[in-house]
């Protein structure tokens, strides 16, 4: 098997709602999209998705698309795919950084092997350990009395019982007061997680995170500025609840350095900044060593990234603090033809050939930046 061609797509996909974060607000979600198809007509799917463009991470929807076509794409036509790792360092000695470009292409290999074997594509990473696994919901709408009252209903419906509040934005004693308030509004029926996307300095987070902890908030997710593991070690020491790295987190050797320094109490996995699947891997393995426990983040994709996501989470033993992939549930639309499952609390991980997901090509078509006449 060769591999004859690799395209790539820059879609937005609008959401049901805005999703605040400190850097950026999300009412239209950028994914980009890439399809590689082989000399015998095989095609396999990636994706990765962005948010408010370069806003949270170095590479913008338009430069993953330009590196890929210019400088990743001529060092693998006519190339072996189920080499995927070997090819995955080559492209790596050839681009420096460019971690969400390398881990779209590489999922579009490891799709494409696991069609062409007809096997999930877990099954290229050492099999399946979990069939399903807890997801988290992120409460947005800045009301407490609406956000109490959406939590008791995913409760009630058992679509959700973790819920995370993104609190980076706007003055932190309020932030706090509001979470607390929805902690005690729904007691042990779930667990009540915030996110402050680096937005604190250290003298805020002391103040914040003792009054979240005496709270019973569960976690603390990157207070700090992503370059501050000093800080987040002196954090994470202080408190009794655990603080996670998420910026802070992305390459192997970021995730050494915070396992070392104890700048952390739980590893954040997002697939894209560590530059793919097999380094992910790679980066639940230093925490394992560590240990650290994970959580199975997000960059808020859409189905097919959210079926990437889940396949390879469900390889790791143990992922103590669930998931995070909600992504499709936050859009008006998406880009498959069969849609995440989800029930009982939890994501259902997609079986079939690949990432068990079925591109709707139509539905690319309509969202893409660009006509996309190559897709039939």
């Amino acid at each position: 098997m060769k591999i004859h061609s690799l395209e790539v797509y820059i879609v937005d996909l609008p959401t049901i709602r805005p999703h605040h974060l400190a850097m950026h607000t999300i009412v239209t979600q950028t994914i980009v999209l890439a399809c590689m198809r082989s000399e015998d007509g095989i095609e396999g799917w990636g994706e990765v998705a962005t948010i408010g463009g370069a806003s949270y991470f170095e590479e913008s929807p338009e430069v993953i698309k330009l590196t890929i076509e210019k400088y990743i794409s001529p060092l693998l036509i006519g190339k072996n795919p189920i080499n995927f790792d070997a090819l995955s360092h080559t492209i790596g000695i050839h681009v420096k950084g460019n971690y969400f470009a390398k881990a779209l292409v590489e999922a579009t290999m490891i799709d494409l092997v696991a069609k062409y074997k007809n096997v999930p594509s877990y099954e290229l990473f050492g099999g399946q350990c979990h069939t399903s696994l807890p997801v988290a919901w992120t409460l947005a709408s800045g009301d407490t009395v609406r956000d109490i009252e959406e939590a008791k209903h995913c409760l009630e419906t058992k679509r959700h019982n973790i819920f995370k509040l993104k609190i980076g934005k706007g003055e932190p004693k309020k932030n706090v007061a509001h979470v607390i308030k929805i902690k005690e509004a729904i007691g042990g029926a779930g667990s009540v997680r915030v996110d402050v996307n680096q937005a604190w300095d250290e003298a805020t987070s002391l103040y914040c995170i003792e009054a979240l902890e005496d709270g019973g908030v569960d976690l603390i997710e990157q207070p700090l500025m992503s370059w501050n593991n000093e800080g987040m070690s002196r954090l994470s020491s202080r408190f009794k609840v655990p603080i996670m790295a998420d910026e802070s987190l992305g390459t192997i050797q970021e995730a050494y350095q915070i396992a070392k320094n104890r700048a952390a109490d739980v590893f954040a996995l997002k697939v894209p900044k560590a530059g793919g699947l097999t380094a992910t891997k790679k980066v639940a393995a230093i925490a394992e060593a560590s240990g650290i426990p994970m959580y199975g983040g997000t960059m808020i994709e859409s189905s097919l990234g959210t079926a990437i996501c889940a396949q390879l989470y469900s390889t790791i033993p143990e992922m103590k603090f669930g998931t995070e992939l909600f992504g499709p549930l936050l859009f008006k639309d998406n880009i498959t033809v069969n849609q995440i499952e989800y029930e009982n609390f939890e994501i259902i991980i997609p079986n079939g050939p690949g990432f068990g997901m079925v591109v709707d090509k139509e539905k690319v078509k309509h969202y893409s930046r660009e006509t996309v006449s190559s897709i039939n």
